[in-house]
């Protein structure tokens, strides 16, 4: 029998049964058992020898582990770390400074915008400067007036609080300024808009000559700026799985930019609300990033269960790993041998398979499949 006819019965179960009783020769004087020789039956799973002894069994030894859950998600910014850049100076963009994906730092200028604004509040304030200087002076003439006794206690308590009220206006005049984003030292109807942390430029809702401000754009916001040292992967995890998880909870997260690398990180939260179409629900995982990750990057994470399960482990010779499915030989009466299909889990220590489904704890299975498989090419 042909590799070829072999791996089509083995993986595509095609084709008809066909019985082949070859026999060879032997001589005592080879100093050789004779080859053991294959019959297949009408079943394709079935493998017929005339030989079993000649293949062991071992029985699937029991190991206790957690189950593993494995989801898939995607790359997303954590909302706490994404900063509006916002002018509170209505006007019109004169100058842009960054676009959408690049990075800045915080203090970096961003864009400048021409406001009238800016304008009406210089005014303001140096009215304000004004009027604190002449209330300042007055107050000091009625304190030098009071100590000589030419005015009353009443006059000079009237020109103290005339002088605080001054103070107060000057004051907000200034905050007024400063919150627009301009200098009380340099006036001028320009105003400057810098980042306010360090990060990557994730949305940019303006262009030159656009509108700014919180009154005057169509959106307030003229760009958003998020810190991606830390990132959320957002994964969607059925009804019946959300027992197994808990918060704090570690994560292994793989990637298939990076298929050679694995990530850590941690539950951070187990949405409330179940989508009513899927019956899932959001599970955020925390993850710091290496300055690799993208937003919107795939991802595959995966969890311990909180509870232990019984595997059943066989030897890894035992496994029979053909076209990505895999595959083991058990007892079946008699002479023959049945192919089983199985799902192979993580490889152990001393060349033992893990079995995630297939078949149970004490099943006895061909111990070494390949030689079972060179006698099948043989024939």
């Amino acid at each position: 029998m042909t590799r070829k006819a072999f791996c089509i019965a083995i993986a595509c179960f095609a084709g008809a049964a066909c019985v082949a009783a070859c026999k060879k020769e032997f001589s005592p004087s080879d100093g050789a058992p004779p080859t053991p020789q294959v019959i297949e039956s009408g079943d394709m799973s079935l493998v017929s020898v005339d030989k079993p002894d000649q293949f062991p069994l071992i029985a699937a030894e029991t190991r206790e582990a957690p189950a593993e859950l494995t989801v898939t998600g995607s790359v997303f910014p954590d909302i706490a770390r994404e900063i509006p850049v916002i002018s509170l100076a209505n006007g019109r963009v004169v100058d842009i400074k960054a676009r959408l994906d690049d990075y800045v730092r915080k203090g970096q200028l961003l864009l400048k915008v021409q406001s009238p604004d800016v304008a009406g509040a210089f005014d303001v304030y140096r009215k304000a400067v004004n009027d604190e200087h002449m209330d300042s002076l007055a107050y000091v003439r009625a304190q030098s007036l009071f100590e000589h006794g030419a005015i009353s206690q009443s006059m000079l308590e009237q020109a103290e609080d005339t002088e605080k009220d001054a103070q107060a206006d000057l004051t907000a005049a200034e905050q007024t300024l400063e919150t627009m984003g301009a200098d009380k030292d340099h006036p001028s109807g320009i105003v400057n808009v810098y980042s306010p942390i360090s990060g990557v430029i994730v949305a940019q809702n303006v262009t030159e000559a656009a509108a700014a401000g919180v009154n005057l754009s169509g959106s307030a916001t003229a760009f958003t700026v998020a810190d991606l040292s830390t990132v959320w992967i957002v994964c969607d995890v059925y009804e019946n799985d959300i027992s197994k998880i808990q918060l704090g909870q570690a994560a292994e997260i793989h990637f298939n930019a990076y298929p050679d690398k694995v990530f850590t990180g941690h539950i951070s939260d187990i949405g409330p609300v179940l989508d009513p179409s899927i019956r899932t629900a959001k599970v955020r995982i925390e993850l710091l990033n290496p300055g690799i990750l993208k937003l919107g990057m795939f991802a595959t994470a995966t969890f311990e269960s909180r509870t232990e399960q019984s595997y059943p482990v066989v030897p890894a010779d035992a496994v029979l790993h053909l076209h990505d499915r895999d595959w083991v030989f058990v007892p079946a009466g008699g002479n023959q041998f049945r192919r089983v299909e199985v799902h192979a889990g993580g490889m152990l220590p001393g060349n033992k398979q893990e079995l995630l489904s297939g078949i149970g704890t004490g099943q006895q299975v061909v111990a070494n499949v390949l030689q079972l498989e060179s006698t099948l090419e043989a024939q």
